[in-house]
């Protein structure tokens, strides 16, 4: 843990605001991810205390400014069983950063658990190299341009989906949420797939057509505006780094005039 906390800067990043003027600060390499134990072995009611450790873990706050943004609970639940929690702020990390951490880890703690040298090859650029290129490539001319397209593909767009529901929307926006898990089998995948080829789409034009026609019947609407994230990692270097790279892009599809389905893909 700790080498995975030298090796990524983005897991050292705090954020600070002197004077109101927010910026970044990194820990020292040496600073160590804080990780605490917690020994349920004599408990009667392990699993109950162990719910406890967690919504106390996921109820915990991070101080943005004196940080680390990540932290480790290991509990031992028995002799030959342990749970491992590890917590990140969202600020320094993204659903893909999760991928490159469980692999080093798992890579690191092979390699040490056997008497082996870190096996991990330097990383040839860190998050703050990515941060300071996209400022710079982000701006002037190429600024406006960009600024300018998005106004221009959202202008007119609706401000809200009028969905349906059993009850009305709240006087004020609360952000409570939920998930609703949707598994697609193989055949249907299969099928999916074979549509896309035959239309020159990928699975994610295919999908994302899809559930525009279901909103644009569900709410009579034909002018949506759907929220994608995007891994927005479009170079080979940042692609084994941690830190927050994705992006929510508001794509806008257009279903007047009834199109077919083909007309739609």
């Amino acid at each position: 843990l700790d080498r995975l906390f030298a090796r990524h800067e983005a897991l050292r990043s705090v954020f600070v605001a002197p004077q109101a003027k927010p910026r970044v600060e990194i820990l020292p390499p040496d600073a160590g991810l804080p990780v605490s134990e917690h020994d349920l072995r004599q408990r009667a009611d392990t699993e109950a205390a162990l719910s406890d450790l967690c919504h106390e873990e996921e109820r915990t706050p991070f101080d943005l400014a004196r940080g680390p943004l990540i932290r480790g609970r290991l509990v031992r639940m028995s002799d030959e069983e342990h749970v491992f929690l590890l917590t990140q702020h969202h600020i320094i990390s993204d659903g893909w950063s999760m991928g490159v951490l469980v692999r080093e880890l798992s890579q690191l703690y092979r390699a040490f658990e056997g008497g082996q040298d870190d096996p991990l090859p330097p990383l040839a650029v860190q998050y703050p190299d990515y941060a300071a290129w996209q400022r710079q490539w982000l701006s002037g001319e190429r600024l406006q341009k960009q600024a300018q397209y998005w106004r221009e593909a959202l202008s007119g767009a609706p401000s809200m989906l009028a969905l349906p529901t059993d009850r009305a929307r709240p006087a004020q926006q609360s952000f409570a949420g939920a998930s609703v898990p949707v598994v697609i089998d193989v055949d249907l995948t299969r099928d999916l797939k074979r549509l896309s080829r035959q239309h020159g789409t990928t699975l994610f034009m295919t999908v994302l057509a899809a559930w525009a026609a279901v909103l644009s019947r569900l709410s009579g609407q034909d002018d949506l505006v759907i929220g994608v994230p995007s891994a927005n990692r479009g170079r080979r270097e940042i692609e084994e780094l941690i830190g927050f790279f994705v992006n929510t892009l508001a794509l806008r599809v257009d279903l007047s005039g009834e199109p077919s389905v083909s007309e739609l893909l």
